[in-house]
């Protein structure tokens, strides 16, 4: 018996990433530093929830 999935955790990841990859494609390295940088501010700000991590303690935690 086969069920059909309503949700593909994978194809949902290879969509993102395609979308990322058509706008980022034709940029300068210095234009897709500033692209990650505004989706990073995009994202604290959309998900001020979430704790930062200190990257000087992660290797130890």
């Amino acid at each position: 018996m086969k069920t059909k999935k309503s949700f593909d955790c994978v194809e949902m990841m290879h969509e993102g990433a395609l979308r990322i990859y058509e706008e980022t494609k034709d940029m300068t390295q210095a234009e897709e530093l500033a692209y990650w940088r505004r989706m990073n501010e995009l994202a604290r700000k959309k998900y001020p929830g979430l704790r930062t991590l200190d990257h000087t303690n992660a290797a130890a935690q």
